[in-house]
């Protein structure tokens, strides 16, 4: 389903009835979004939301839609490649079929080394062999995340295709850039990266007809659906509520 110039296209369910919906429009596939998740939950997002949860969401997830479905791990719920190898089992075990990871420290402090973050993934990989899944493994970065989008240059984009090579050779299928969104150097990622480049839809991006036309291969609308929602509620209510004063 990663096409660079036909990209696929993933509206971000957070849970059940979201994610059926999401299917009723027409999606290939299903993915969920850690932020929007937690949220909808009561959780701040950053693997403050218990890890059984994320599995019993997961799984309810997989009860209610009959497509493909690709889960936000964060981190992995754990700094070492063995914990994340066993984490990503479980995933597995209630029915997703691909996962993102990422390269930031689930404090938001600083990134993981490609080198170790590399090895995160290929527990991942090696996690995949002992089952009959052919798990997609997106491997996010968050590069940038680190500075405002107006401040990204070449060198960023440089340091990004660096863990691109790394995290490919360990095992990644997808390269996930959240947080950029200059055109220029969405082209230049595009065509370097050895694996297919996902991009987050956010208000400063390039348009759908944009993204596709530059190569990307993946757009995924990461907390924003869920904040367009709660938004709609919020409005919806404060004018149902707003009748108390007659």
């Amino acid at each position: 389903m990663h096409r660079s110039g036909s990209p696929l296209i993933l509206v971000n369910a957070w849970d059940a009835g979201s994610a059926r919906t999401v299917q009723q429009a027409g999606a290939q596939a299903i993915a969920t979004g850690s932020w929007s998740v937690a949220a909808a939950h009561g959780y701040d997002d950053g693997e403050a939301l218990p890890f059984d949860l994320v599995l019993s969401n997961l799984q309810r997830i997989y009860n209610n839609v009959d497509l493909p479905i690709t889960i936000d791990i964060e981190g992995g719920y754990g700094r070492s490649p063995q914990i994340v190898k066993e984490n990503v089992l479980k995933i597995i075990e209630c029915g997703a079929v691909g996962i993102n990871i990422e390269d930031q420290w689930i404090d938001g402090s600083q990134l993981y080394s490609a080198e170790e973050h590399a090895l995160r993934i290929a527990a991942v990989r090696d996690a995949v062999q002992h089952t009959s899944i052919p798990l997609f493994i997106n491997a996010r970065t968050d590069i940038f995340f680190q500075t405002s989008a107006s401040e990204h240059n070449e060198a960023h984009i440089e340091a990004a295709l660096q863990r691109a090579l790394v995290y490919a050779e360990a095992g990644a299928h997808g390269f996930f850039v959240p947080g950029l969104c200059n055109e220029k150097l969405i082209e230049h990622l595009c065509q370097q990266s050895p694996i297919p480049v996902n991009v987050m839809i956010s208000p400063e991006s390039p348009s759908l007809q944009r993204l596709a036309a530059l190569g990307v291969a993946r757009i995924s609308y990461g907390p924003h659906p869920y904040l367009q929602l709660m938004n709609a509620l919020k409005q919806a209510s404060s004018r149902a509520l707003a009748l108390q004063e007659f």
